[in-house]
């Protein structure tokens, strides 16, 4: 099957009723994957920071911004929330401070957001590889929900 392609940027999101294969580079960010069985389309998001604070714009550059505005996406495309699935991918610490550990934990955070907001939605997290300390590449099929990743590989400077 010939798919159309679309690359997710950060802070932005994606669905589609016609069959896409949507590529996105993960670091400290998440992309949470949205798929309904039912209808078999899906979407897919890509945040940088977990929470808006209510100081600048309301983008998906925020988690929960991101999470919200593709359920409503996935809502006025026809889909039912007790139908999606989700997968969430992301959320590494590739910055290391002195003693090793990330100060900012970014990533932690990300995760954490994913994780709470897909539960109080009611959607079950199927599948996700999370947290670490490598980048990811991933392919998301919006009319089967598969996804497909792959660590990129850490160069020094």
């Amino acid at each position: 099957m010939e798919y159309s392609q679309h690359f997710l940027y950060p802070s932005s999101f994606f669905a589609s009723r016609e069959p896409y294969v949507v590529k996105t580079v993960l670091g400290s960010c998440v992309a949470v994957c949205l798929w309904d069985p039912t209808l078999r389309f899906g979407g897919i998001n890509h945040y940088m920071l977990p929470y808006w604070t209510g100081t600048d714009l309301a983008s998906p550059k925020y988690g929960n911004i991101a999470i919200d505005k593709l359920v409503e996406k996935m809502k006025f495309m026809g889909c039912r929330v007790e139908d999606l699935q989700a997968k969430v991918f992301g959320g590494g610490e590739l910055i290391e401070s002195v003693d090793g550990r990330s100060a900012t934990q970014i990533g932690l955070r990300n995760i954490e957001v994913a994780k709470n907001m897909l539960a109080d939605y009611g959607i079950p997290i199927v599948s996700s590889c999370l947290g670490g300390k490598r980048g990811r590449k991933i392919l998301f099929f919006t009319d089967t929900g598969e996804v497909r990743h792959k660590y990129l590989e850490k160069r020094s400077l």
